[in-house]
């Protein structure tokens, strides 16, 4: 066997082995690449300290604690509460009203964080009790949730949009422009999947608010609307970069919380900065593993391997895409959203690339079908946030969940066959 062939296997097989023995994501890759290091004849602990460091040595990568940290501000601060108090004022009075409350809510809430994980558990923590208490069926209740936490990524801001951006030298503010409408179409087909899967149960309707009831809720929501106007305007507008974007979201977030709702102290804000560096060492440590993993593979040349195998279907983009699409759907099973973009993207994108495909649809398309990937079962991070939110088994949840995952593969289908549905929407707002 060729020491490239050996790399590959041993790259394969221990991270199926160190994934299934439960061994955390970002040391599996690290030693799956020192496996490969060694398989290739570069055995070096400098040289792995080297790639380790690199991973997270970025300036664009300073976007992603700022988001979560932002995300974590707006669920303390009660920016997150008021945007889905909102959302009940106008529709929590129509049958199935909760529904499309968490579906509404979800939209806003990804324009604001970026991230599925924040959004998802302040969804499933607010209306999870009020879907049980007033008779809805609550695994699908559940699974309406947590697809409409995963629109957060493809929303501008978001976190795997920067990653990815990093990863592949992609421009960042393309790829958050590129998420508006496909978020928006994914927020449509929920209000369609919902309507269908409840048209045989009988839920209760309430009476509608009026109208000066609803203004109040609006406009105590007003400081949550203004935060998406003043991220996206001012990348638009050239004003700041998606990096200081995040700054931007986060400083916003935090006065906002302390100063105009005041409803975060001192000791608040400390639960919400540890929070933050918790979850921002999680996302950190996963780009570092996957450096020396990407590093390793590109220098067995595995890219080259997988051009071979895919080179005939140049010629015919549509027909490439929709391999790719299938192969991420396949991966994301396994695979979380982060290493899935740091592993498979600087690979595929070459080939992408030739064919002739845009790349920042690409982007677009390869952050879809690793969010998909989120409530996708066996791994199914959201899954499992709304299951220890809600306290339900993990099996419900993952039953409920069935129509809303249908419904995104169509959605990510019709993408395919059409790319002018995101191409188009693009070009006009570059």
């Amino acid at each position: 066997m060729s020491p490239e062939a050996l790399a590959f296997a041993i790259f394969c097989i221990g991270m199926l082995v160190l994934m299934g023995i439960g061994m955390n994501m970002a040391l599996a890759l690290v030693l799956t690449g020192a496996g490969m290091a060694w398989a290739l004849g570069f055995w070096d602990t400098q040289l792995l300290a080297q790639n380790l460091v690199a991973g997270v040595d970025s300036f664009a990568l300073l976007a992603v604690p700022f988001f979560i940290l932002a995300g974590e501000l707006m669920n303390a601060g009660g920016i997150s509460r008021r945007i889905i108090e909102m959302a009940q004022a106008w529709v929590g009075h129509i049958r199935g009203g909760l529904g499309y409350v968490a579906i509404g809510a979800a939209v806003l809430m990804a324009s604001m964080s970026g991230s599925a994980l924040a959004d998802t558990a302040a969804l499933a923590a607010i209306l999870l009790p009020m879907m049980r208490e007033q008779g809805y069926p609550l695994r699908t209740s559940a699974g309406l949730i947590a697809s409409g936490g995963i629109i957060a990524p493809i929303i501008p801001p978001s976190m795997p949009f920067v990653i990815y951006g990093v990863t592949t030298n992609t421009s960042i503010s393309a790829l958050f422009l590129s998420g508006i409408v496909p978020g928006l179409i994914m927020g449509a087909g929920l209000i369609v999947a919902w309507k269908l899967v409840l048209r045989d149960l009988a839920l209760p309707t309430g009476t509608p608010l009026p109208l000066a009831a609803r203004l109040r809720a609006t406009a105590k929501a007003f400081w949550a609307l203004l935060m998406p106007v003043i991220i996206i305007g001012g990348m638009k507008t050239g004003v700041f970069t998606p990096t200081e974007a995040a700054v931007v979201a986060a400083v916003y977030a935090l006065g906002v919380a302390s100063a105009v709702h005041r409803e975060m102290g001192l000791a608040d804000f400390y639960g919400v900065l540890v929070r933050a560096a918790r979850n921002t060492a999680i996302v950190m440590f996963l780009c570092a593993g996957a450096q020396v993993a990407s590093y390793m593979i590109t220098l067995a040349d595995l890219p080259s391997v997988l051009t071979g195998w895919l080179g005939a279907l140049v010629d015919n983009p549509r027909l490439l895409m929709a391999v790719m699409m299938v192969a991420l759907v396949l991966i994301g099973t396994a695979l979380d959203l982060t290493p899935t973009i740091l592993i498979f993207a600087p690979v595929m994108l070459p080939i992408a690339v030739k064919a002739g495909i845009d790349p920042v649809y690409v982007g677009l398309m390869f952050v879809l079908n690793g969010a998909i990937g989120l409530i996708t079962p066996p791994v199914g991070t959201v899954l499992n946030v709304v299951a220890g939110v809600g306290r339900l088994p993990l099996h419900e949840v993952i039953r409920g969940v069935n129509p809303f995952l249908i419904t995104y593969l169509a959605i990510l289908t019709l993408f395919v066959l059409f790319p002018q549905i995101v191409t188009a929407p693009l070009a006009w707002l570059r």
